[in-house]
């Protein structure tokens, strides 16, 4: 059972975990993973099994990626990374100010160019590693923020905050795999036009995990 003084952190990093996954940086790649998908399995049945293990497989690519990134985060240190909670206000004024200019549509356009993909399962994999790296790089403040606070709670409250957050994004890419293969998603054309809704939903949740950052930094960790 989740301490109920807890909550707060772990709603933070689910709100997080779904703004790392539409982060402008990263959303322009799922078209293509659309396609991607639809050029891979044209000449077979789509089965629910079958886009059950290529979301799979893209999960634990997203995983993978992860995995990388905490681990460089814990080699440099936990006692520096702790005091990185004093950042935290200033973190979530970023994420705010960050997702007003994604809802305004006036935020940077950036975009980072995936490796190309093997025409196999082996593909879904590498896109998930990909685009959690992209959407890592996007949101570097919030993924400093969700570890940095991980590492100030005990060993279980820390491990369930990233777990949250990193399982956050990896179930969203195995939803879409789903949703791709039983065709809910036809193609990368209806995908592509909600762009600009998605992303002001996005920037909507980056103002929500910003001012949840606030709200811990001032009511519970009493930053100030």
């Amino acid at each position: 059972m989740v301490d109920a003084s807890l909550t707060p952190t772990i709603l933070f990093a689910l709100m997080a975990g779904v703004a790392t996954f539409f982060s402008p940086c990263a959303y322009p790649l799922l078209p293509g993973y659309v396609g991607f998908y639809v050029s891979q399995t044209d000449a077979e049945r789509a089965t629910l099994g079958g886009s059950i293990s290529r979301g799979l497989v893209a999960a634990v690519g997203v995983l993978g990626t992860f995995a990388v990134l905490l681990g460089a985060t814990f080699w440099v240190g936990h006692s520096t990374l702790s005091n990185v909670v004093v950042f935290e206000p200033i973190i979530g004024a970023v994420l705010v100010v960050f997702g007003v200019l994604v809802v305004l549509e006036r935020a940077p356009s950036l975009t980072v160019a995936l490796p190309k993909r093997r025409s196999s399962v082996t593909g879904f994999g590498i896109f998930g590693a990909g685009y959690a790296l992209a959407a890592a790089g996007c949101v570097a403040p919030l993924f400093i923020g969700v570890v940095g606070r991980a590492l100030s709670l005990p060993f279980g409250a820390g491990a369930a905050v990233l777990g949250t957050y990193v399982g956050t994004v990896a179930v969203l890419m195995l939803s879409l795999t789903v949703a791709t293969g039983l065709g809910v998603v036809a193609g990368g054309g209806r995908l592509a036009a909600a762009g600009p809704t998605l992303e002001r939903l996005a920037g909507g949740v980056m103002i929500l995990a910003g001012l949840g950052q606030l709200y811990l930094a001032i009511f519970i960790l009493e930053v100030f």
